[in-house]
């Protein structure tokens, strides 16, 4: 049989006798290498060497770009074919020497998974109120309080098997466990769960494995590094999954082929030798993995995020699958991986999953939302479930027979899959009814899973587990019990590449971070400069400030590290639970990377400032202070990195990062001298990394000769300086103190690591149930299933279409030759696009028309999105050419606006209101005044009732992904919030994605109900069922390019698109029962294309149709006899104070709602209080020397500047998280900026009152002020403005910056001015006259004078200044410049700042858009 074939082999794979005997000479030669060269040489084609044709050897560990994507190109021309020729092709080629692929059996008995729940009284709305109440109840349980506590089932009871060499579908309704089944079988479920049952993979349980390498979890969330490639991204993933069992099969294959003098095809033995060895930073296997999936058109393309251009929405997803599926595992598990795909690309990825295991011998199983019936028949399993029950676990074929025994029968020209998921719902269950002679009362899930038990096909399931596995079956390269795939070395080699990547793509913000550096550099410098500096004791004093301001500005320059550390960790922690590499691997990149950054940026910021400011002249000591400064530049990214870890979040993050600067702040022996702490608390000097920076810095000035000066006292002038800092060390403690800065750098470097490797995901969150829904879940499951009507099989208008009639003005939407171009991004002109503009529409021409409901269809990438975004005006950079007109006028956006929605895909909210009052809002800025506030909130209840929303009308939106509403629900919601705007021209991009297929048919039938009171409705839609598909009545079909293929209308059943696409000479014709949407995709593709060698675009230029539909156009953009173009009194539905009203109504719900911000901050104003307190205490009156009144002012200068930066810090987040829902309730037309400014300027004024108070209670007394009103009052007065500055900088650069990371940054630049023109480090009346107007624009230095003035300013007492006798009044007048008579025009200065900050952040807010589109 071996020759038979070999000899038939070489016929059919050898052009000719000469070639033969050239490969069988170069297979000769091959086949002399040592093994290990053997495995690594085969043959490919000459690429690019002139006219010669042929092959030659070459090491697949060698193959360039180029040849990387040829051979790909060479073994799969057409996805649909060619990748199962490949497939098939290994397989004979092993079975051919009698080596079998490894195969996994997946087994699950019994099993059973619960969370433990909160269960709290009334709504669980995280108010600040709540919150505290659950902190206290985490006390009382740490103190072995019992707490309310109930364990919801999520699975019950579930058994079955997963073979391999089958494809098997799970299917059901959101919320019935599927996922966590899907987790549970791969060995990912959260650690907070508690599971019950086996779980085993050939006989052998998960405990026995490493389930996370033996199988592949693909998640429905798509987390990934939105600074690498398309390509980047997969390659990391197959250079940390390794080749598994490949490497071992192909020596085995090879040692037996060589044994039996078999020459195998050359492409196929290249393909598997260079996809066998491990480690490759470039992995053929990505090409394979591209190219299968379609990705291959955005290889070289950013993934990008919300605020960064990168690849599609359905590209993510796809890259998802890529991410895993690239890897060598054998066993899939498969979450939603076709959401926001079209159904051509949705059935050509199942296409190939099929493949897989059928001729692989793979398991997969995959869980899908709304599988088209093509898709669907592709299957050969299905797993349905409901309420956490299987209801059925058996062949596709049988389960309609199941269902017929059971009662219940699917129609005609229905889904399978949607039929099997409605028909186990109590509201749709009764239209499937088999027995029309006979009542139909409702069969509940668990009736049905106990009959398919009793059925044959349980009969089998339960016996087939009943009988253990044969263990001596399985293959030895099946199972992974290892739990890395590749030596640690070569996944901290990997870690470390890709760390290096991320900073290159990063350099942006590291080049910002030292022009930052450098311009503070530069103001220190000039403010200390030598020739104002003495060698005295009080300059000594401001030498002493210029030292340990250095040590701030450095430790505050690793701020961004916190920033840039929280974004990714949702992707560590996922790489990690997937073992990918272990978390030291990802931190000692992440540390030894940033060294040479210390090194230069406290390089630059030495050679910048030493020898200008005056500092000892001497190259030894340039040299320890700049020692100095690096330790402390490398142990604040270090520090800043071990915050962000730890705490995970960014708000949590960012407080906690404040905090500890503020604790190094006080600790470190400036504001208050070592020897002023009281004794309890001198252990945090020791502890501070400041403390041993301000050592070493100090005695290398201090002691040095110039300061060697007898005072009177008998001692030298640098040890008095020293003494009084209570820093009077030897010379041998700068040793100590480098040594002691490089050991915290260490000690914060692995507790780092530590935290990685053993802190959850910050997505792990504790769960809430309230006391109704508890009773509702164990009393009757279905009880919340109320009133609601039944869901027809088709998609039908309500029976009522007035019922959601306002008043509206129809309008036609008309555009003509549209061109849209982007400039060609950085990485496409490095794969040699040579273009300037990158063409995404091209030539586009149609009109929508009132009361037709419009489907805007093509494959992903065709231009769906962007032809919504250029015709609602949303894009925000780019080219646009053409005209678009509304009912004959030309657009103008601000009247457009008004009378327009847009749904969008990524449905965005503010997270911290309820659906409800997201609907309320809606419709109170959107719908005109004349409409009165009753009527409006009879609509809004309508909208909830017709999107059934109802039922969670009181739930938080939550975070995507995070919190809150599930995927689908947060879909209705965006379409809902659109709705109750009364819109006349609706956009919706792709609002069924993300929903099964009850809740897309929810959904559509409000949006056709919509379009019968005669709106203009456009929706993109990428998985149309039939019933869906043909509820539209015209279709608009792109290709990729944004070239037009089709627009017309779709006929009955269709008819007019199947016939236009079959009158296409070579167009297949569709098979009976087949989804139109789904044919009409795929023979539109680009292979067919290729192979029928036609343009589609150009065929519909040239058709009648487009003649017809181009007449039609230039008729619809005539206006009408008699008609006048769109006008408004007002540029927005509101007047100026309802659009205030309404926003300070949202917002301030949503400020109650956001403990992890407010509560955090007045949290942290307290404690950091209580702190300075019981530092300083009773220290306010006691004041004898100039010494005693710098200890107590520093108090209050830490206080003013550190409490401000944590309120500056965990702002940035919170107002860059509502900006990016202001940007889309802006393009709606919603309000103006300003209304929206002040309103959330407004809303921070009683928080910022409450932590102003809590710092005048608990300050006063536990230092010892003087307590008299007026002096109350303005401390609490200076402290409450200086709190609105930090806030209002947070809304001002935020408004300024594209993004987070870049807002963090550039606010370290205004930490370090408000610091060091504070006027505390270096007094007013020593400040060079060059910067002394500054001191005046800088806030902080209004409220330190304020402050200072208003306590002490009156005060008499006779102290000891610098060896003279002063009055405490007179010493503030002279030293600082703080005068008493001056109170009012202080206070009235300082409060001009938030009104100036408040006012920048209204116009930019105006002015700016970030958001890329």
């Amino acid at each position: 049989m071996g020759s038979s074939f070999r000899s038939s082999s070489s016929r059919n794979e050898h052009e000719d006798g000469g070639d033969e005997a050239e490969h069988a000479l170069q297979w000769a030669e091959i086949q002399r290498l040592p093994t290990f060269k053997r495995l690594r040489s085969s043959l490919v084609d000459k690429y690019g060497e002139g006219t010669e044709k042929g092959k030659k050897v070459v090491d697949v560990t060698k193959l360039g770009a180029m040849e990387r994507h040829l051979m790909i190109e060479k073994l799969i021309k057409h996805i649909e074919n060619d990748n199962l020729k490949l497939l098939k092709k290994i397989r004979r080629r092993m079975e051919r020497v009698g080596v079998e692929f490894p195969s996994i059996e997946v087994r699950y008995e019994h099993l059973g998974v619960e969370a433990a729940c909160e269960v709290v009284e009334g709504k669980a709305l995280p108010t600040l109120w709540n919150s505290l109440k659950h902190v206290f109840l985490d006390l009382l349980k740490l103190s072995g309080v019992r707490t309310n506590e109930a364990n919801i089932k999520i699975l019950t009871d579930v058994s079955g098997i997963i073979s391999p060499g089958r494809l098997t579908l799970l299917l059901g309704p959101p919320g019935c466990g599927k996922t966590t089944l899907l987790k549970a079988l791969s060995g990912n479920l959260e650690n907070n769960l508690k599971c019950y049952g086996e779980i085993s993979y050939n006989g052998h349980g998960l405990n026995e494995v490493v389930p996370q390498k033996t199988s592949a979890y693909i998640s429905q969330h798509d987390l990934h590094i939105a600074e690498m490639t398309t390509r980047e991204t997969i390659d990391f993933s197959a250079r940390c999954q390794g080749v598994g069992s490949r490497t071992d099969i192909m020596m085995e294959v090879s040692k037996r082929e060589k044994d039996g003098g078999i020459i195998p095809d050359p492409e196929i033995d290249a393909y598997m030798k260079a996809i066998s060895v491990k480690g490759l930073k470039r992995s053929l296997q990505t090409d394979y993995i591209l190219k299968i999936l379609g990705l291959d058109i955005c290889a070289e393309t950013l993934v990008g995020n919300a605020m960064k251009r990168g690849i599609s929405g359905g590209q993510k997803k796809r890259l998802t699958t890529a991410e895993m599926i690239v890897g060598p595992t054998k066993a899939l598990f498969m979450d939603e991986i076709t959401n926001g795909l079209d159904s051509s690309t949705a059935f050509q990825i199942i296409k190939s999953l099929q493949q897989v295991a059928h001729i692989t011998n793979a398991t997969v199983f995959v869980s899908l939302l709304q599988p088209a019936p093509e898709s669907y028949d592709l299957f050969d399993d299905i797993v349905l479930m409901a309420e956490g029950k299987i209801v059925y676990h058996g062949p596709r074929d049988d389960v309609l027979k199941f269902f017929e025994e059971c009662g219940f029968q699917c129609p005609e020209r229905k889904g399978v899959a949607d039929f099997l998921q409605e028909v186990i719902s109590k509201k749709d269950q009764g239209q499937y009814w088999l027995h029309q002679n006979l009542p139909h009362s409702f069969v509940s899930v668990d009736t049905l899973s106990k009959r398919f038990k009793d059925l044959e096909i349980g009969r089998k399931i339960e016996e087939a587990l009943s009988k253990p596995y044969d263990i001596s079956k399985t293959h030895k390269d099946a199972l992974s019990f290892n739990v890395y795939s590749l030596p640690k070395w070569e996944l901290f080699r990997a870690c470390i590449s890709r760390e290096f990547l991320l900073m290159k793509r990063n350099y942006f913000v590291y080049l910002f971070k030292t022009f930052q550096l450098v311009l503070a550099a530069i103001i220190t410098m000039t403010v200390f400069i030598r020739t104002r500096m003495d060698i005295d004791i009080i300059h000594g004093n401001s030498y002493m400030s210029c030292l340990f301001f250095a040590t701030v500005v450095l430790l505050v320059d690793g701020i961004p590290e916190l920033s840039m550390t929280v974004q990714r960790l949702s992707v560590f922690y996922k790489q990690k639970q997937l073992c990918f590499y272990p978390a030291w691997a990802y931190a000692i990149p992440a540390t030894v990377l940033k060294i040479p950054l210390s090194f230069f940026e406290s390089l630059v910021w030495t050679c910048l400032t030493y020898y200008v400011i005056g500092y000892t002249p001497e190259p030894y000591r340039f040299f320890r202070q700049f020692m100095i400064l690096f330790a402390v530049h490398f142990t604040s990214i270090s520090m800043f990195r071990c915050i962000a870890a730890i705490f995970q979040t960014g708000v949590a993050a960012m407080t906690a990062g404040s905090f500890v600067m503020l604790i190094t702040f006080v600790f470190a022996g400036f504001a208050i001298p070592y020897t002023d702490m009281p004794g309890w608390l001198k252990w945090g000097f020791w502890v501070n990394p400041i403390s041993y920076a301000e050592i070493g810095l100090s005695v290398n000035e201090f002691l040095a000769p110039r300061w060697q000066k007898m005072q009177p006292t008998n001692v030298t002038l640098g040890r008095t300086i020293l003494e009084s800092r209570g820093l009077n060390y030897d010379d041998y403690m700068y040793w100590v103190s480098l040594s002691a800065l490089l050991g915290l750098t260490i000690i914060f470097n692995t507790i780092f690591t530590l935290a990685l490797s053993f802190l959850k995901s910050p997505t792990s969150s504790r769960p809430m149930i309230s006391q109704d829904k508890l009773s509702e879940l164990q009393g009757t499951k279905d009880s919340s299933v109320k009133k609601n009507k039944p869901l027809d099989s088709s998609i039908k208008t309500n029976e009522d279409p007035g019922k959601m009639i306002l008043p509206f003005k129809p309008l036609t939407i008309t555009f003509q030759d549209l061109n849209y171009y982007v400039d060609v991004p950085v990485e496409m002109k490095g794969q040699g696009y040579n273009e300037k503009k990158l063409q995404l529409l091209s030539e586009i021409t149609g009109a929508f028309r009132p009361g037709v409901l419009t489907a805007l269809m093509g494959i992903s990438g065709a231009g769906k999105t962007t032809l919504l975004d250029v015709l609602a005006g949303r894009k925000t950079s780019g080219y646009i050419e053409g005209e678009i007109r509304i009912s004959g006028f030309l657009k103008v956006q601000e009247t457009f606006a008004r009378v327009s929605g847009y749904c969008e895909q990524t449905d965005i909210h503010s997270p911290s209101i309820t659906v409800e009052e997201s609907l309320i809002y809606s419709a109170w800025l959107r719908l005109v005044p004349e409409i009165n506030p009753q009527t409006k909130i009879r609509f809004v209840k309508q909208v909830l009732e017709t999107i059934e929303l109802e039922e969670i009308k009181d739930a938080l939106v939550g975070v995507a992904g995070v919190s809150g509403l599930s995927t689908e629900q947060r879909k209705r919601l965006t379409v809902a919030v659109e709705l109750v705007a009364n819109p006349s021209i609706i956009f919706m991009d792709e609002p069924t994605t993300g929903l099964d297929a009850r809740a897309a048919a929810i959904v559509m039938r409000a949006v056709k109900n919509v379009a019968e009171t005669g709106r203009t409705i456009v929706c993109t839609i990428h998985q149309p069922s039939i019933h869906i598909f043909e509820a539209f009545d015209e279709l608009v079909l792109l290709k990729r390019g944004g070239r037009m293929i089709y627009s017309g209308p779709l006929g009955q059943h269709s008819s007019c698109v199947i016939e236009y696409f079959q009158n296409i000479p070579g167009v297949a014709k569709i098979r009976d029962k087949y989804n139109p949407a789904t044919w009409m995709l795929e023979v539109t593709s680009e292979s067919v294309e290729t192979e029928l060698d036609m343009d589609f675009a150009k065929i519909y230029n040239e058709s009648d149709l487009y003649k017809n539909n181009s007449e039609l156009v230039k008729e619809l953009s005539k206006p009408d006899h008699g008609s006048s173009d769109l006008h408004f009194k007002r540029t927005f539905a509101q007047n100026w104070w309802e659009q205030f009203k309404s926003c300070l109504w949202k917002m301030s719900l949503s400020y109650w709602r956001s403990p992890s911000y407010n509560l955090m901050r007045i949290g942290h104003t307290f404690i950091s209080s209580f702190i300075f307190g019981l530092l300083f205490w009773n220290q306010g009156k006691k004041i004898d020397t100039q010494q005693n009144l710098f200890t107590v002012l520093g108090a209050i200068y830490g206080l003013v500047l550190f409490v401000g930066i944590n309120n500056c810090t965990s702002a940035l987040q919170y107002f860059e998280t509502e900006r990016n829902v202001m940007y889309r309730e802006r393009f709606a037309g919603m309000y103006s900026a300003f209304a929206y400014a002040l309103a959330q300027v407004v809303t921070e004024i009683p928080y910022i009152f409450i932590q102003s108070a809590e710092f005048v209670i608990v300050i006063y007394p536990m230092i010892g002020f003087y307590a008299s009103f007026s002096k109350v009052f303005w401390s609490l007065y200076a402290m409450f403005c200086n709190l609105l500055c930090f806030n209002y900088l947070a809304m001002f650069l935020i408004s300024i910056t594209p993004n987070f990371m870049v807002a963090a940054i550039l606010q370290s630049l205004f930490f370090t001015t408000f610091n060091i023109f504070a006027g505390f480090l270096i007094p007013k009346p020593q400040i060079p006259k060059w910067w002394v107007w500054f001191y005046y624009i800088t806030p902080t230095s209004w409220t330190l004078n304020l402050f200072f003035s208003s306590q002490y300013g009156d005060i008499h007492q006779k102290i000891n200044a610098f060896g003279e006798t002063k009055t405490v009044a007179s010493f503030l007048e002279d030293y600082f410049g703080f005068h008493h008579d001056r109170l009012m025009i202080t206070a009235i200065i300082l409060i001009a700042f938030p009104i100036a900050l408040a006012t920048m952040y209204a116009f930019f807010v105006a002015k700016l858009n970030f958001q890329k589109r």
